[in-house]
């Protein structure tokens, strides 16, 4: 067996200026630090399908690729006891029609890891092309104002911009700053009661596709 440590990432968000955001009176908003990417393993591929990879599970967690005949992987559990747990990433809360398999990926991760979230947006009119066209999240934060709001939406950043080259990150917008995997500004950009993540697409699923934890 293989042993391979998966980690719960921390992420950033993505900026489009005809994405609606309530904007706040206070400019100065001191982004979101973002952990330096640390590679992670992508899972084996299963015959004959599609395989789209997604980021770890929390540190505490180990990971082993179970006999040729299981189809789950399995987990540490302690040195004397394994349990049989399926990697596979099943769909969140946001509505997939019309996501291409990035954005696809970053939701269900996105879910999986925050289960606080109850609602990520997806698809919709813009002016500009990144939600019509399946490329943009739109993670919504419950009590955004509160302490506990901001820190939750914080560390969807933070989780997002540390697992950038997994999920296709191009930039990601929360409380006026806006963020890219190079780095972050601040002003302006509004988005104080939802993350906005934007990714590179990937293209659309063609419904053969797996998402990897």
């Amino acid at each position: 067996m293989y042993l391979g440590a998966f980690l719960a990432p921390a992420a950033v968000l993505l900026v489009a200026k005809g994405d609606g955001g309530q904007i706040a009176e206070a400019a100065d908003v001191a982004p979101v630090a973002a952990p330096a990417p640390e590679a992670v393993p992508a899972p084996a591929q299963p015959c004959c399908v599609e395989v789209v990879a997604a980021p770890g599970v929390p540190t505490a967690h180990l990971t082993a690729e179970a006999p040729a005949e299981e189809a789950s992987s399995v987990e540490l559990v302690s040195a004397s006891r394994w349990r049989v747990v399926s990697r596979t990433l099943p769909a969140g809360v946001a509505p997939e029609r019309g996501l291409q398999v990035r954005t696809i990926l970053a939701a269900r991760s996105i879910s999986a890891i925050f289960p606080e979230i109850n609602e990520i947006g997806g698809v919709r009119s813009d002016a500009l092309r990144w939600h019509p066209n399946g490329l943009a999240l739109d993670v919504m934060i419950p009590n955004n104002s509160s302490a506990e709001g901001i820190a939750l939406g914080n560390a969807i950043v933070a989780y997002v911009l540390q697992n950038a080259d997994r999920f296709g990150i191009q930039d990601a917008i929360w409380r006026g700053v806006y963020y890219t995997p190079n780095g972050a500004r601040s002003g302006g950009y509004g988005h104080y009661d939802h993350v906005h993540i934007t990714t590179t697409g990937g293209g659309y699923p063609t419904g053969n596709e797996l998402y990897f934890r």
